[in-house]
């Protein structure tokens, strides 16, 4: 009896899926339809020189998008490409539950940027997520804008010190 097929792969890299703006509108709309799911835990730990690191993560379905990194002395988001380990923490439980008090409230405060940007390597849509004035996470889309491509290493992270 012949073995069934084997389940299909994405290509090799270096094919490609043509780019077209009706794609990335569709990302930036499936971004949009699922924000509203979109739950958060916090990530906490205090790094080998005694710096503590809070950051939120996004979950859709459980499974992680981003982190948005938490700024322990603003109390807010802290833009993207900006994570915050500081020594002047304080009490660390306190941080920590004042980053629980703004992952409740940040999936309601967040909104879409209307635009996506491309990484051919990964062969994905990144649509991005703002908070006020600040771009605080990134969603990656699928080429033709349809799936959400959850952070598989993040989504490893909050399994092993959440769940």
């Amino acid at each position: 009896m012949p073995h069934p097929p084997p389940p299909p792969i994405r290509g090799p890299p270096h094919i490609q899926p043509p780019i077209r703006l009706e794609d990335a509108e569709k990302a930036v709309n499936t971004v949009k339809a699922a924000l509203g799911y979109v739950t958060t835990t916090i990530l906490s730990r205090v790094g080998p020189a005694g710096d503590l690191c809070v950051d939120i993560a996004l979950l859709y379905h459980g499974f992680a998008l981003d982190r948005i990194h938490y700024d322990p002395e603003t109390g807010t988001p802290s833009p993207k490409g900006r994570p915050v380990c500081t020594h002047r923490y304080g009490d660390r439980a306190v941080v920590e539950e004042q980053a629980r008090e703004l992952a409740k409230r940040i999936p309601g405060e967040l909104w879409v940027v209307e635009a996506a940007e491309y990484r051919a390597p990964e062969r994905v849509w990144v649509v991005p997520l703002a908070w006020r004035h600040y771009i605080v996470a990134h969603v990656k889309v699928s080429s033709d804008g349809t799936e959400l491509v959850p952070d598989y290493g993040l989504t490893e992270e909050v399994r092993r010190y959440i769940e």
